[in-house]
């Protein structure tokens, strides 16, 4: 009998999650065409969001093992002083102060 508490092998985290994040990688993929085909791409790639998520895939690469962790930190804002307001302020999904190098 299978105990359902018992924590999943890498072989099984594969298995069941293989298709579910494929899906993504492709949404992803479709993402970039998109900006690729339309006028303003080159504008669209200078752009820091642009930026931040070609980062984010070197590090989905280059940081086994913490890669959560790394993908985070990279688009989160490090500083430490609260603004004086955030009214009429947006939230981005990236930092634009972070340094994007590579692009």
């Amino acid at each position: 009998m299978n105990d359902p508490y018992r924590p999943l092998t890498a072989p099984q985290v594969l298995d069941l999650y293989f298709i579910e994040n494929r899906s993504r990688v492709l949404d992803i993929a479709s993402f970039l065409d998109r900006i690729d085909r339309y006028a303003g791409a080159d504008e669209a790639r200078a752009e820091y969001r642009y930026q931040a998520l070609m980062q984010t895939l070197r590090l989905l690469v280059e940081s086994p093992g913490e890669r959560t962790r790394a993908v985070q930190l990279s688009l989160s804002d490090p500083t430490s002083e609260p603004l004086d307001s955030a009214v009429g302020l947006k939230a981005w999904g990236a930092w634009e102060g972070a340094q994007h190098e590579g692009n």
